[in-house]
């Protein structure tokens, strides 16, 4: 007796591909959990940004999340981030390496943490463990232990303020000054 006629193997194959294509609800939950759609990652990031049409700044990390949600827009760089400054020739000015950031949107402030360090070609270097941007009143600033090597002293002290350009930086609370003597060349 045939139940399938001539098609009884074919309608077997085609019944097995549709079983074998059901997933399990389980795994389906667990993917879901994964996914955000809120959040973009990004591995190897090179930003670069502009200013009347040149670029001013290049901003490497090796990951980005990019959360969309309204209520908090911003980036996050938690494995890191290197920033090289450019002046008006697109030579290097100035870098800053930190261990972490963060860019909030809805504020225009950067904040850079662990391990930071800022120097310049005109050899100047600014450490401390964290230091903020804020984009709209072109202010640098951290309340945070710094040491602020110049070429003719080192400064030791919390808090510290400059304009973006680091031209004219001070610290607030002044722990010490020390004078450096360089070689002569």
């Amino acid at each position: 007796m045939r139940w399938f006629g001539g098609s009884g193997p074919v309608l077997l194959t085609l019944l097995l591909a549709l079983t074998a294509c059901i997933n399990d609800p389980a795994d389906v939950a667990r993917l879901e959990e994964q996914l955000d759609d809120q959040v973009e990652v990004a591995r190897d990031v090179q930003i670069l940004y502009s200013d009347s049409a040149r670029i001013r700044l290049i901003l490497e990390a090796p990951t980005m999340y990019n959360y969309l949600s309204p209520a908090d827009p911003r980036q996050e760089f938690p494995d890191g981030i290197i920033a090289y400054f450019l002046d008006e020739q697109q030579d290097t000015s100035s870098t800053l390496v930190a261990h972490q950031g963060i860019y909030r949107r809805r504020n225009n402030l950067i904040t850079v943490r662990d391990s930071v360090v800022w120097e310049s070609a005109d050899l100047q270097r600014l450490e401390t463990e964290e230091l903020n941007w804020d984009e709209q009143r072109e202010l640098i600033y951290t309340n945070k232990f710094v040491v602020l090597t110049q070429p003719d002293y080192i400064i030791t002290g919390y808090g510290l303020e400059s304009d973006a350009g680091f031209s004219n930086a001070r610290v607030l609370q002044v722990d010490g000054r020390i004078p450096v003597s360089r070689p002569a060349e």
